[in-house]
């Protein structure tokens, strides 16, 4: 849960709710139990839950391996789902309670955070618990036949329940503390969940299958090791990516700071990028390289003075050989970092052009990287709709007749065509980057992007 600091008083009123509504679904279980109440795997269940818990509160663990422990109950969702296939629904709640309560909070407020999360996963197990109840997933574990067929319903059904009850409570607590989110918001929350909830159902069942089975609990524990491995690789992935992300975050705020005139161009050739590479087909992590390239196209210009870059008058000829550095010194100070890939390439040459006459190595045509190709009509089109301190922003109908003009010389007339599908499907929001001294801004004096001022 993501809330500011400090809380409001709804949001600490909404935790509260939460924590007295998984009160009272735990209570029954503490109550004198009945016979049919099976405390031993309720007891077995939450300390095996509260177990997973711990490594991730453990610093010598972390110092051991060099890497965070996974944080996050979706570490252990297939204990809980087993957990609401195997108890009632007031057992399964309050077998969510330990570990809940002994989990790690980083942010602040802890405590509230910490409350927060124990009660809605109780809340969310009891409600997949009656779910699974309902379609009579005990019955199809204990019973005589094979167990998988029968209980396979029930237990993608508990996992959606889970699902969606965690999000419902999340969006709840986040619209008392943040403000109620968008709709689309709530849709992406809820497609990003969705996929492994249902995948740590699965898990769930065969946790239940085989502690049902002839081996008992210790069997079903085989079941939790190569989860908790791949929770703690896929953990890795999104520590490395974040950090990632802050590199890139870090050079362009730089480029930003040095280049004041272009402050946002590098995310919005980003953007651009993207919308281009869609229309051409790509996708997945090839998507991910060329919003990169777009966004650290311009790196290189932490090289170059920064008397030149924000020089109002006409450039010398030294000073625009200077500029045109900047693809090399950007390059020089992206290669090292792998996970760029091709990205590094569209950063040496999204200065060429189609026909040979570009900038640094003169390549032509396909010698071009795609990717290149790509960047360089994102990196055109917006340096031509954007205002700075040299030159107001064209209407984009004007910027894609001039780039429609160069294709085929300057440009790769096949980006252009996809930039062109991309601008009709998706639109684009147009932005102010650089006004002149006292918001006056001074005539545009350079037409073409065949030629501008400085590289865009």
């Amino acid at each position: 849960m993501t809330v500011a600091k400090p809380l409001t008083r709804t949001a600490r009123a909404s935790i509260v709710c939460a924590a007295l509504g998984a009160g009272a679904c735990a209570l029954p279980a503490l109550l004198p139990p009945s016979p049919t109440l099976p405390r031993a795997t309720t007891l077995l269940l939450a300390a095996l839950y509260a177990l997973c818990e711990l490594p991730a509160r453990c610093p010598l663990l972390g110092r051991a391996l060099r890497r965070p422990a996974p944080l996050g109950t979706g570490s252990f969702f297939p204990v809980l789902l087993a957990a609401a296939l195997l108890l009632p629904p007031a057992a399964a709640a309050l077998a969510a309670l330990p570990g809940g309560l002994l989990a790690r909070a980083d942010a602040s407020p802890a405590a509230w955070r910490r409350v927060w999360r124990t009660a809605s996963t109780a809340l969310a197990t009891c409600a997949a618990a009656h779910t699974a109840a309902a379609l009579h997933a005990p019955a199809a574990l204990d019973g005589d036949g094979p167990a998988l067929p029968a209980a396979l319903p029930p237990a993608l059904a508990a996992a959606l329940v889970l699902c969606l009850v965690l999000t419902a409570l999340d969006a709840a607590v986040r619209a008392a503390a943040e403000g109620p989110p968008t709709r689309a918001a709530l849709g992406a929350r809820l497609g990003r969940a969705l996929p492994p909830h249902l995948v740590h159902g699965l898990a769930g069942l065969v946790l239940a299958v085989l502690w049902r089975g002839p081996h008992g609990p210790a069997a079903a524990l085989l079941v939790l090791l190569p989860m908790y491995l791949s929770c703690w690789v896929f953990a890795q992935y999104h520590h490395e990516r974040a950090a990632h992300q802050a590199t890139i975050r870090a050079l362009v705020q730089a480029v930003d700071i040095k280049d004041s005139y272009t402050r946002g161009h590098s995310e919005r050739v980003g953007h651009a990028s993207v919308l281009i590479a869609r229309e051409l087909g790509m996708d997945g992590d090839r998507l991910d390289t060329v919003r990169f390239a777009g966004i650290l196209h311009d790196v290189g210009k932490l090289g170059v003075p920064t008397r030149v870059l924000r020089k109002d008058g006409p450039l010398t000829p030294e000073e625009r050989r200077t500029i045109e550095l900047h693809p090399e010194y950007g390059h020089e100070m992206v290669r090292g970092i792998g996970f760029l890939g091709e990205a590094r390439d569209a950063v040496l040459h999204h200065h060429e052009r189609i026909d040979g006459s570009g900038y640094p190595y003169g390549l032509r045509g396909e010698e071009i990287p795609e990717c290149a190709r790509v960047v360089a009509v994102a990196d055109a089109f917006d340096a031509m709709t954007s205002t700075r301190s040299y030159s107001r922003a064209r209407p984009v109908a004007t910027a894609v007749a001039e780039l429609e003009r160069c294709a085929g010389s300057q440009f790769d007339p096949r980006v252009v065509r996809a930039l062109v599908r991309a601008l009709d499907r998706h639109g684009w929001r147009t932005a102010v980057t650089a006004d002149g001294p006292d918001g006056l801004l001074p005539a545009p004096r350079d037409p073409l992007p065949a030629q501008p001022r400085e590289p865009a």
